[in-house]
């Protein structure tokens, strides 16, 4: 965290910022899953609370990032998105392709792994260790000329279709890889060496 970073829990995921010593300023969502005790606490610290209808077409977890981007963030880091349901963690990952997101830095970061979306015209740099593991997912589509510097296995203007699993574990051989894609959708994953 760092100072005027907020903290924006979707609905019961205040309770797990509490847990990680994360002060929500806001709380977005149906608050289906937010117990009591935990809104209480919240209120009693000045929290904000934006709640939905049950029957809405959006999850909290879009209603939270709407909400960030409304009120100016230029980056999105969505913690805890990746646990629990297999479905929610497939949908939290796909609102890395959010229109509203396409300026903005947005990354999932589930324990050691950080996912991004690279989209088409694009390059991106990949920060780690040499050693770290870096996987390339095509979205919906071939991912075509995509081109990699920094990794074990390189890619020259390659072309990584769609449902094949090419691009699976790859290896940083430096501390910063390179990935540029000329059209479609790329999943990009770091997953961080076990330290000692």
């Amino acid at each position: 965290m760092r100072e005027g970073d907020w903290v924006i829990a979707a609905d019961g995921g205040a309770a797990v910022a509490l847990k990680l010593g994360l002060h929500p300023r806001v709380v977005v969502g149906d608050l289906d899953s937010l117990p009591i005790r935990v809104r209480s606490r919240l209120e009693k610290e000045g929290c904000l609370f934006e709640q939905h209808p049950p029957h809405k077409d959006e999850t909290d977890t879009e209603l939270a990032i709407q909400y960030a981007l409304a009120h100016g963030s230029d980056e999105v880091v969505l913690l805890g998105a990746a646990g629990g349901r297999l479905d929610h963690a497939l949908a939290n990952v796909f609102l890395l392709g959010m229109p509203a997101l396409e300026k903005v830095r947005a990354r999932i970061v589930a324990g050691r792994t950080e996912v991004w979306l690279l989209r088409g015209g694009r390059t991106m740099d990949i920060h780690g260790q040499p050693g770290d593991t870096v996987t390339l997912l095509p979205v919906g589509q071939a991912a075509v000329g995509v081109t990699t510097t920094g990794l074990e296995w390189k890619l020259h203007d390659d072309t990584l279709p769609f449902g094949l699993a090419r691009g699976v574990s790859n290896v940083m051989t430096s501390d910063t890889a390179r990935v540029a894609l000329r059209e479609g959708l790329l999943l990009v994953f770091r997953i961080g060496q076990v330290s000692g």
